[in-house]
């Protein structure tokens, strides 16, 4: 096409209007009066999801004009019309259509015929669109839009956009579905949608499925972005054998940037309305969220009367030295997740802990004050009460020559509601003088330390089993250490492609024999806070064999053992296999007199990667001086681009159990024979968006099922679908108190249903029912890289 018939009168026109910044083109030469202005006009200013600060109107004033047609018709100071393939680009907007019409004094542009409209934040096809070019209020008419940053779009009879971020659409529909989907959408009268709000103001509304109305709202706001704003969410409703038809309405309360907070108001067809809440802050000292849950009265256990819940949960960090933890939970009773679905806990909860630190840590020193107390959620059970506990500790690195010298040191308080257990206050004191020696192949830390422990016990002194204990008494017991280890790597490679290491490692401890019958499980049969500590291959090069210090156990013993781990070219490890035992000097390391052994049991630990798609980790302990396999663990798992399938197996001996955890009641009510259990686990992606999934565990000595699950997902652009089965065994309703192994096993099925609606911010949508399983899905591979 000539230049003058396009170019030079489009330009001409234009200059005669706006000035100079008015620019033409038709695409084969150009005229730049800017040298910062290229032909063809480029649209990535326009097509972009960020947002620019909102500019001065002297800057505005100053943005050009840029504008391609085929033709103008143009009349002094009042209006051009520009005719064919017309393309205008003014800041944040840009216009494709059949024709526009600029009307210079009022500096607004009506377009018409097909027009295409962009801003920063919306797409839209339209029959007409009105906008002013300085403050870009615009007004479509009969509009398809798509939203630039969010998965919206829709039709309107009619848009306006107000300045940058506002739009309001009249007779309009919604949906975050991509084109030619029609799974859902909301019709309204008119639709506000905010950007800078994220959110969107839904007058009148009804929503459709596949085109079929469902249910009418006459107002509704959902969020279409992460911002926070007061209002009432979407509903969810649910439908189950323990609570009936159930329909719960949360209202969101944005207090503050730093502060939020969410009321639940939940129907129960059988039980009756719980009110739930849960409040959310964020200041200087910490972040922490309270949850309280009310049910005034429960239809179904009116014999409980009112039932409710409360969890505070609060951690920080204040002016870098101060730390702040809250962990708080309580429940009306304690059959209050059997009863309710809660927030605050779940069914497979024992207990609940109650426990609170403050502490300042500076370079060379920390100091910590706390308590903890726990509610038991059994009948008839009474831990210790930690209240309170102060802690210090010294750390002074290389305080002479090489040498490490650290004080671990604290206050302690105990009480109990048990009469039969005694009350104490307990002074720990614990100096330990190191020597940390390395070089690029080997390491050597000898070890002294000195243990010293005063108690105050207060105890009925006419109680049997705390005839041995005295109301003042102390201890004190040296301990020395030594830990050694050699790391080697092999010049040849393992089966020509793998590089191989070695490291043998050893520990000597040493721990006199200190009568210590006169504290309250100091003979190791637990105490104030003490608990035997599984001993894996791990646990071999510990230096106590019982967490907390009401039992020190006698020890004269070499712990060996060596790892070896194999690498791959890239230096990724693909194999690693660890084994050891202690031997024992004098004794056989455990308080049974009748133990003549002088070695522990073998540990072994093995995790193993072929090519990043099966895995394998395993463990074992046997003990060679009685031929007993005490505890095993394996698990296998396929992994491949659609999902995995994992096979594991826990085993562990009665006679293990017996030895290591101390059981207020008849073990034979929780197992006749050990743990023998073996799982089975899967997910698999079907396509077309659909995905399985199951898991099975299976009680191989008593032959019968713990758990299953089994469940179909679907996952669209716009919605999912969830649907899930699941049994689980449970205790029996006639007497808890019979021994495993002697009723028929009752399982508790659930069934759950999910549809929810993607896009609206976080998932919204109808959940029913409440299918879990306690064991689930683990994935305990621990290699390096």
């Amino acid at each position: 096409m000539p230049f003058t018939s396009r170019s030079l009168l489009a330009s001409f026109a234009g200059c005669l209007l706006y000035g100079s910044p008015v620019i033409a083109d038709d695409g084969s030469k150009s005229i730049s009066p800017e040298s910062s202005i290229i032909f063809p006009l480029q649209t990535d200013t326009v097509n972009s999801c960020e947002v620019p600060d909102k500019a001065s109107k002297e800057e505005e004033d100053q943005q050009p004009v840029l504008i391609q047609a085929d033709s103008v018709e143009a009349s002094n100071n009042s209006k051009a019309t520009y005719k064919g393939n017309v393309h205008i680009i003014k800041g944040r907007q840009e216009i494709k259509a059949d024709s526009i019409t600029l009307h210079q004094q009022e500096n607004i542009a009506i377009a018409e015929g097909n027009v295409n409209y962009s801003s920063m934040d919306m797409r839209s096809t339209s029959d007409k669109v009105t906008t002013d070019l300085t403050t870009e209020d615009t007004t479509m008419v009969n509009t398809a839009y798509k939203m630039s940053c969010q998965p919206i779009r829709g039709q309107a009879s009619r848009v306006l956009k107000t300045g940058q971020e506002i739009y309001q659409l009249e007779d309009a529909s919604f949906t975050t579905c991509p084109a030619g989907d029609k799974s859902w959408r909301f019709k309204a009268s008119e639709i506000e949608l905010d950007q800078s709000d994220e959110w969107a103001t839904f007058y009148n509304a009804r929503f459709e499925v596949l085109d079929v109305p469902i249910f009418y709202l006459p107002y509704i706001t959902v969020p279409v972005g992460d911002k926070r704003k007061t209002g009432v969410l979407i509903p969810s409703a649910s439908l189950d054998s323990k609570n009936g038809f159930e329909l719960s309405v949360p209202i969101y309360w944005n207090i503050a940037p730093n502060y939020d907070a969410t009321t639940t108001i939940n129907y129960m067809e059988r039980r009756g309305t719980q009110l739930e809440a849960q409040f959310r802050y964020l200041e200087s000292f910490g972040q922490g969220t309270v949850d309280v849950e009310y049910l005034n009265e429960d239809a179904k256990f009116t014999e409980k009367g009112a039932r409710w819940g409360v969890s505070w949960d609060h951690s920080g960090i204040y002016q870098q030295h101060w730390k702040f933890d809250v962990e708080y939970s309580q429940v009306s009773d304690i059959d209050y997740f059997q009863d309710l679905n809660s927030s605050i806990g779940t069914r497979d909860e024992g207990q609940l802990q109650q426990s609170g630190e403050v502490s300042y840590r500076d370079q060379d020193w920390d100091m910590t004050m706390r308590v903890r107390d726990f509610q038991v959620l059994v009948d008839d059970s009474y831990p210790y009460r930690l209240m309170p506990q102060i802690e210090f500790n010294y750390y002074a690195p290389q305080f002479y020559n090489e040498f490490d010298f650290n004080l671990h040191s604290h206050i302690s308080k105990f009480s109990t509601d048990d009469p039969t257990k005694p009350s104490a206050t307990r002074v720990h004191l614990e100096p330990k003088l190191s020597l940390p020696l390395s070089s690029a192949w080997w390491s050597l830390t000898p070890e002294a330390s000195l243990l010293y422990t005063y108690y105050s016990q207060d105890f009925d002194r006419t109680e049997a089993s705390l005839s041995g204990l005295k109301e003042e008494t102390s201890r004190t017991i040296p301990e020395v250490r030594i830990n050694g280890a050699i790391y080697l790597d092999s010049t040849h490679k393992f089966l020509g492609e793998y590089l191989q290491t070695l490291e043998p490692k050893i520990q000597y401890l040493y721990v006199p024999e200190v009568d210590q019958s006169e504290i309250y499980g100091g003979r190791g049969e637990g105490g104030y806070d003490s608990s035997k500590l599984q001993l894996d291959y791990y646990g071999l090069f510990r230096d106590r064999q019982y967490s907390g210090v009401d039992y020190i156990a006698a020890a004269n013993q070499f712990s060996i053992g060596a790892t070896s781990r194999f690498y791959d070219d890239a230096y990724k490890e693909r194999m690693n296999i660890s084994f050891g035992q202690i031997l024992y000097m004098n004794g056989s390391g455990t308080t049974n007199e009748d133990d003549t052994s002088n070695s522990s049991a073998w540990a072994i630990e093995s995790d193993f990667n072929f090519n990043d798609y099966l895995f394998y980790h395993g463990g074992v302990q046997y003990d060679s001086n009685v031929s007993e396999l005490q505890v095993a663990n394996s698990t296998l798992e396929y992994r491949h681009t659609k999902g995995y399938i994992q096979a594991n197996y826990r085993y562990v001996s009665k006679n293990y159990i017996e030895s290591n955890v101390n059981f207020e009641d008849d073990l034979g009510l929780i197992t006749q024979h050990g743990i023998y259990q073996a799982g089975l686990l899967s997910e698999y992606n079907i396509g077309g968006n659909w995905a399985l999934k199951g898991q099975y565990f299976h009680d191989t000595k008593e032959d019968q099922m713990i758990e299953a699950l089994v469940g179909v997902t679907y996952l669209s652009d716009c919605w999912s679908f969830g649907l899930t089965y699941s049994d689980q065994l449970i205790a029996p309703n006639n007497d808890p108190a019979l021994a495993i192994g002697s009723y028929e096993p009752e399982y508790e099925s659930n069934i759950m249903l999910s549809i929810a609606i993607r896009g609206l911010g976080t998932n919204t949508g109808i959940t029913s029912g409440s299918a879990t399983n306690a064991l689930g899905y683990g994935r305990p591979f621990y290699l390096n890289n």
